[in-house]
């Protein structure tokens, strides 16, 4: 049903229909009841692009995230979304795959403004080749940041958690701690190295080991463990950059025939919800996904709203989930 024939309907004119689709207060309630009574006669859809047309705005979101398969982005993303259905948007979701070619297209709705805005979950090494494509649109970078970058962002003390986990695992009594890393175009694969080697440093622990899984899969995280086990003085314990590849090296050890702590401790990192159920259940620093994602959102919308709002680099607070495999 087009916008005339509701017109028609109500005995008003296209500009009278349109006005009450846009809740424009110069109309009278008598007037607004017949065209409103007329819209649910003909159960009306207004046209979004025609709306998006008259107010500059298309109350859409796209969000940029590498890799939709890691839980991780999952649950960030279902925070992003929940906090845009209240707040009366939705989102366009891009896995990108860090593949620039992906990302400029639909960048591209941006210049369109079939998007207002737009949050990046991207690695921080991919960042800058965004930052002309994005250009001064409203942006905020969630999780991976690039500080250079004149965009908000929302993230946890990375290189912190890593420290605090090494000093936690000592004080545990164990003195062999090994790492297991990941992709270094991410921010945080840096930081969270970082927080490890500062703290082994500290406690004066001179052992170290770093391995580097392929990517974020259990495979690659049981393939970590078997190299960091091929080399001559094996680890006591093991600190993962993420739970996905935690679950891989405690397969692994006990596919190994490792008791899980009490021959090896395990702590991942994320706090996926599924670890509290693994066996044994899996120690694990949490970061607050859905509220990263949620806070996101807040300070996108509040950028689109106040396109001069100050910039805001928000840290939120992280915890240890201690649990049987450390």
């Amino acid at each position: 049903m087009s916008i005339e024939k509701v017109a028609h309907l109500a005995g008003v004119s296209k500009a009278t229909v349109s006005r009450v689709l846009n809740q424009h207060p110069g109309v009278r309630p008598d007037t607004r009841s017949k065209v409103l009574a007329a819209i649910s006669a003909c159960d009306y859809q207004p046209n979004l692009l025609a709306r998006q047309l008259r107010t500059a705005q298309s109350n859409m979101l796209l969000v940029l995230i590498s890799d939709i398969t890691n839980p991780f982005c999952s649950r960030v993303v279902q925070g992003i979304e929940a906090e845009a259905e209240t707040q009366g948007y939705h989102i366009l979701l891009c896995n990108s795959a860090s593949q620039l070619r992906r990302e400029t297209a639909y960048l591209a709705l941006l210049a369109g403004k079939v998007v207002d805005g737009v949050i990046t979950m991207d690695a921080a090494a991919c960042l800058q080749g965004l930052k002309d494509l994005i250009g001064d649109a409203p942006w905020v970078q969630c999780a991976e940041y690039d500080p250079s970058i004149n965009a908000s962002s929302v993230t946890i003390d990375n290189r912190q958690a890593a420290f605090e986990t090494v000093r936690y695992l000592a004080g545990k009594g164990r003195k062999q701690i090994a790492l297991v890393n990941c992709d270094m175009r991410y921010l945080y694969s840096h930081q969270r190295e970082s927080g490890y080697r500062e703290a082994l440093k500290a406690l004066n622990m001179t052992w170290d080991r770093v391995a580097y899984a392929e990517n974020i899969s259990c495979e690659a995280g049981s393939a970590a463990l078997h190299a960091l086990l091929a080399q001559p003085s094996p680890p006591d314990a093991i600190f993962t950059v993420s739970d996905v590849l935690a679950v891989g090296v405690i397969h692994a050890a006990l596919e190994a025939g490792l008791r899980v702590p009490e021959d090896l401790a395990v702590v991942g990192f994320d706090g996926i919800p599924f670890t509290s159920s693994l066996n044994p259940p899996l120690t694990t620093i949490a970061q607050p996904m859905n509220q990263m994602g949620a806070r996101s959102v807040q300070l996108l919308l509040n950028r689109i709203r106040q396109p001069h709002a100050a910039i805001v680099h928000e840290v939120l607070p992280w915890q240890r989930l201690e649990r049987a495999s450390s």
